[in-house]
Parts: C-alpha cells; sequence; structure tokens
C-alpha cells in the first residue's frame, strides 16, 4: 500500500459533496418544495448559466450526452445512407448515434500524443467515402477527448470545403479552453454530458446542447420534448422524451459554485504528474494555446504487456487506475459490420499502451506523492 492515510479513491464524488453541502440542500429543498421536477425553474437557470460560462448564444438542456449527440443529428436530419465522420478512439456513444438514426459511422484515427482526431487522416478518409460514391458525406463530430481540444480550426476548414455538418461532443471537456475561447462554440453544434463522472457531473445523467443559431435551438427544444410545437399537444415532428429533470440541474447549479476553482485544481496535478513523470512516462501532450478540463491524465506505457505489469503493481500499492479505451471503436463487435477495413494504427497502439491515473479535485498533495511514487516504482 501506499503511504496515504487512507485509500486513494479514482473519483471522490463524497469529498466534493461536503464542500457544497450547503447550497446543495438549499437547492434540493427548492426543488422539492416546489415540484416541478421535469424542466423546472433550475433548469431554465442552469441553461442561462451554462450558456454564459462558455459563450454560446444559446444552451438546451437534455437528459444526457448521448441524448445532446442524438437531438443534434436528428435536427439535420442525418440518417441512412449519411456518413458521419468520428474519431475511432473514443467513447462509444459518438458512433452508435449514427447507427440509431441510421447514418454510418466513419472512422477516423487520432493524434498519437493529443489523442484527438488527426484533421490529416480526415481528409483523407472523406476523399475516401466520396470517391466510393455509397454515403453521402454529411457531418464532423469532434471529440474533445479527455479534457483537451481538438484542432477546431483546421476541423472547420475542411468541414467548410465539403459543406459538412460540425458537432463538437464535448462530453469529456465541459470547462476546457482553446485560442482563449471556452469549448461550447467552436462548431455548429455542441453536446455535452453531465454523467457523474464529468469534470462537471450530475447526480445522475444529463446533457445540453450549444449553439449559436436561433433556428437550431428552437429544433433542439422541440425534439426533447416529443416534437411538440407552441403548446404541448401540437406535436410538429418526429421527437423523443430527452429532457432534463430539476433535480439534477439544482445539483449542477450548486456544482457549478465551485467548477472554477476545480478546473485550477485538476490542472495543478496535471502539471505535477507532468513534473515527477514525464521522464519515466509518455505523459499527455498539451494541445496548443488550450486549457484541459482533465476529465482524465492518460499516460502511455511502451507496449501491452508493459501496461498490464505497471496496473498491476499500482493495484497492489493502492492506486486505481483506469483504461480508456481497450478497444477502439472500429474493432468493436458492434461496429465492426460498418467498418471498411481502413487500418487505424495509433489507435490501435493507444489502445494497448493507455493507462489512467486519478485525477479530481480533492486529491490531496499526499495523494499525488504516493501516486508518482508508486508508478515510479512500478516502471
Amino acid at each position: 500500500m501506499t503511504a496515504s492515510a487512507k485509500p486513494i479513491p479514482f473519483l471522490d464524488l463524497k469529498a466534493q459533496q461536503v464542500r457544497i453541502a450547503a447550497d446543495l440542500r438549499r437547492r434540493l429543498d427548492a426543488v422539492l418544495e416546489h415540484c416541478q421536477f421535469v424542466l423546472g425553474p433550475e433548469v431554465r437557470e442552469l441553461e442561462e448559466a451554462l450558456a454564459a460560462f462558455c459563450g454560446a448564444k444559446h444552451c438546451v438542456s437534455v437528459s444526457s450526452g448521448t441524448d445532446a449527440l442524438q437531438i443534434a443529428m436528428m435536427a439535420e436530419g442525418i440518417g441512412r445512407g449519411d456518413a458521419v465522420f468520428l474519431p475511432a478512439f473514443t467513447y462509444t456513444a459518438t458512433a452508435e448515434v449514427p447507427l440509431v438514426l441510421g447514418a454510418t459511422p466513419v472512422f477516423v484515427d487520432v493524434d498519437p500524443r493529443t489523442f484527438q482526431i488527426d484533421p490529416v487522416h480526415l481528409a483523407t478518409r472523406i476523399e475516401e467515402v466520396k470517391a466510393a460514391g455509397r454515403l453521402r458525406p454529411r457531418a464532423i463530430v469532434g471529440v474533445d477527448l479527455f479534457g483537451q481540444p481538438a484542432d477546431w480550426p483546421a476541423i472547420a476548414a475542411i468541414a467548410q470545403r465539403h459543406d459538412l455538418l460540425t458537432i463538437d461532443d464535448l462530453a469529456q471537456s465541459f470547462g476546457g479552453s482553446l485560442h482563449g475561447a471556452m469549448l461550447g462554440t467552436q462548431a455548429d453544434a455542441t453536446a455535452t454530458s453531465f454523467f457523474p463522472s464529468k469534470p462537471l457531473g450530475a447526480y445522475g445523467d444529463g446533457g445540453a446542447l450549444f449553439t449559436q443559431s436561433d433556428t437550431r435551438a428552437d429544433l433542439y427544444r422541440s425534439l426533447r420534448t416529443h416534437g411538440e410545437g407552441k403548446t404541448r399537444y401540437e406535436v410538429l415532428r418526429t421527437g423523443m422524451n430527452g429532457r432534463l429533470d430539476s433535480i439534477q440541474a439544482a445539483v449542477l447549479l450548486s456544482k457549478l459554485t465551485v467548477f472554477p476553482e476545480e478546473l485550477k485544481a485538476r490542472e495543478r496535478i496535471a502539471q505535477a504528474y507532468d513534473q515527477r513523470l514525464g521522464n519515466a512516462v509518455t505523459t499527455p501532450a498539451r494541445v496548443p494555446d488550450s486549457t484541459s478540463a482533465w476529465a482524465i491524465y492518460a499516460i502511455l506505457l511502451p507496449d501491452g504487456t508493459t501496461r498490464d505489469r505497471v496496473q498491476g503493481a499500482l493495484k497492489q500499492d493502492g492506486v486505481p487506475t483506469a483504461i480508456y479505451y481497450p478497444r477502439p471503436l472500429h474493432l468493436q463487435p458492434a461496429y465492426q459490420a460498418h467498418h471498411d477495413g481502413t487500418a487505424m494504427p495509433q489507435s490501435e497502439s493507444l489502445a494497448q499502451r493507455i493507462l489512467a491515473l486519478p485525477i479530481h479535485p480533492d486529491l490531496t498533495d499526499a495523494d499525488v506523492d504516493s501516486i508518482c511514487g508508486a508508478v515510479l516504482r512500478a516502471v
């Protein structure tokens, strides 16, 4: 075991709850008092606060990050025969949504150091799909993976050349920035998640969409509520049940009061890892002129055998770890039949070598020392 006085949690929501206890209780009591449990006043307040935080004109809250992606694509009529380009190295939700709508995910390899979608390979993949002629290129989903931003200027330029929609999958990176602007306005539509493990997480599922477009915002609000129009029983289009509940909004409003300080704490821990571990393992490269929300801090080991050995040693030393992701999407059984067979060497290599260390605002200096010491002993 490490020298830490208590077990080191990979994520410590209890410690965070202690810090916001009074404000959290006040907000939850207000929901219990007014009993507007779905799309109550807290939801509207949250949408205004989130839009202001990231500089977006509109925020539309929804029931999950996955539903945010689905609503964004439904609003554009994406479906059968359409190609949606997205990274092979990310969580399954990014790829499953196009398939649910009848579209086809087209996988793109990633940068081996930042883990973000590779714009050069993206451009190649779009040309390949156009040449094959089976699918219509419709959209690019850039995933801001692990807390850092994708290369949005490059993605936007590619999208403009091919007249494609851009969607920012911001599920892991709300609170990050690029070129001095908070993430949330870099794409035509931005979808984020408030799953409890996210840097800004609820106590259940939740998500949001950001857009600068009045038309899109109106569509998102309609689609999240069964396609309704100006009244509850005017149904204008096929929608879904994708509303956020007031209790989750209350939790998020309370967490927003400490969110800026938590982002600073995550950055401080990431810098400590960089300094202590940089000569022993490959630490994550920074995207130039950006800040990270540090949802995940992932080191790289030389190969899968070394990764497994180091992970086992850290477990023995009381340090929890996780693997994001053990298999890239194009090799997942659910997606293999939809993949054209193109190799994704960087994604495949990362899946064998990556290992995530604990990073959350309530790690103490002693915790960080113990984690670094354990990693240095293990490698």
